[in-house]
């Protein structure tokens, strides 16, 4: 097995989550991007979804709960994730509180799903020490409102079900 597939539980080392969500408009059409690495910067896998109409902190917490979820799926045990929202970072540092009735749910699973790791920490970085994310993130939101040419056929316009 490859030291880049390899899961923690087999090797101790530290997964990277670089998480991103966005929103056109606030709330708009949403996505969220993930790239996960392993210690070494290797990319490990890509995750990205486009949410509906969803505010930016929705989405910000639905790229985090992905990557916890890639995590515990796959059997890693140590994840650290860095993510460009600063409330998202500092609520689940315990440093700001979650007052959204929107955000709960998504804080205490994130929570639930932390607890099930054997190390977890989250990491605030400005927006451009995570481009890869960005670009899912983006890349879900052009997906989801259609905005992405290369996926169509020469001369054919975008239908609805695409």
């Amino acid at each position: 097995m490859s030291s880049t597939s390899a899961p923690a539980s087999v090797s101790p080392s530290w997964i990277t989550a670089y998480c991103d969500g966005g929103s056109r408009g606030n709330p708009g059409p949403a996505g969220y991007g993930v790239r996960i690495e392993d210690s070494n910067g290797n990319k490990i896998e890509e995750l990205y979804e486009f949410l509906g109409v969803k505010t930016n902190n929705f989405a910000e917490y639905s790229a985090l709960l992905s990557a916890l979820e890639f995590a515990l799926a796959m059997g890693y045990t140590h994840l650290r994730v860095i993510a460009d929202s600063e409330l998202m970072v500092k609520q689940m540092t315990g440093k700001y509180r979650v007052n959204s009735p929107e955000l709960r749910p998504l804080y205490e699973e994130a929570k639930r799903r932390a607890a099930h790791l054997e190390s977890f920490r989250i990491e605030h970085v400005l927006r451009n020490k995570n481009r890869h994310a960005d670009r899912l993130a983006n890349l879900a939101m052009d997906k989801g409102t259609h905005r992405i040419v290369s996926d169509l056929a020469p001369g054919r316009p975008a239908s609805p079900s695409e």
